[in-house]
């Protein structure tokens, strides 16, 4: 989502529209809405407004009383904001009773029984695992017809898989799989991930000598500066987000094989946040051996 900027101007768009469309059948009682609607021509501080001005129970108001757009479904990535914020839409599109495997048992969830799943929305960025620069690619592919969001908890070493699929032409979440990390296909990575992103040392230990590295040239917001470093430089170039608890992979029909390179993606939601990191192993050891701010 490197055009996630874009997506974020078109929802607060899509915020205003609610906004002006409730006028008339409530007070303008917030002037924090009247705020929102004044700003419309600042894109500047149009995130600002919706996210920080606006309470959250009166966001979620709007967003419900809202009609989808009939483009809610084209895009995965679409369909998942309004998912994770429109309560209404969010029961209409899980397929109830839910099936939930775990392990070689199954159960299922009851639709007064669900309860409101947020996903990362909640926090500033999300994480995908990649075993190619190809790959980044799919979450533009409307042909796509089956996402899996994998939620990894890393101290627990647990992976719980919310599977979605397109019913005529509509995502629907149809299942709930759970398992170990070590049933997972990316497991070697995410064993030597969790001990990467907590141990200090480790993460010396884990660096290629040198890295290479391509960071935004600080006397020129639009330009990169391509270069390398050495293990002992870490302290300057490591990323100030390196989550070591609960990490996220969306699944946009990428396939998986037993690859010796992984790309770590920590991406922003709507604040321009994207870090690439590209790890390989070398002498059985997976080392970072690239990284793109």
């Amino acid at each position: 989502m490197r055009n996630s900027a874009v997506r974020f101007l078109c929802m607060a768009s899509f915020f205003a529209a609610i906004a002006l469309g409730c006028k008339d059948n409530k007070p303008e009682t917030k002037e924090t809405i009247a705020q929102e609607v004044d700003t419309i021509a600042k894109p500047d501080t149009i995130e600002t407004v919706i996210v920080d001005t606006i309470p959250d129970n009166a966001r979620d108001s709007l967003i419900s009383a809202a009609p989808v757009p009939v483009t809610v479904d084209e895009l995965f990535d679409d369909f998942l904001f309004l998912f994770t914020a429109n309560k209404k839409l969010q029961y209409e599109r899980v397929e109830f009773p839910l099936l939930v495997r775990d392990g070689d048992s199954e159960s299922f969830i009851q639709m007064k029984d669900w309860k409101m799943e947020k996903f990362f929305s909640q926090q500033e960025f999300y994480t995908l695992i990649l075993d190619d620069e190809s790959q980044m690619e799919l979450s533009k592919n409307t042909s796509i017809d089956s996402v899996v969001i994998e939620t990894i908890n890393l101290k627990a070493k647990s992976v719980k898989q919310h599977v979605f699929n397109k019913r005529n032409g509509k995502w629907m979440l149809t299942a709930i799989n759970k398992n170990t990390m070590y049933q997972n296909q990316n497991k070697s990575f995410l064993s030597f991930y969790e001990q990467f992103a907590s141990d200090s040392i480790f993460q010396i230990q884990s660096l290629n000598d040198p890295v290479n590295a391509t960071i935004p040239d600080p006397e020129d917001d639009y330009a990169m500066m391509e270069g390398e470093f050495h293990p002992d430089q870490w302290d300057e170039f490591k990323p100030y987000i390196l989550p070591d608890d609960t990490i996220y992979n969306v699944l946009y029909g990428q396939k998986y094989n037993i690859s010796k390179k992984k790309i770590f993606v920590i991406r922003g939601l709507s604040n321009g946040l994207e870090i690439d990191m590209t790890f390989k192993q070398i002498n059985g050891k997976w080392k970072l051996v690239k990284i793109v701010e």
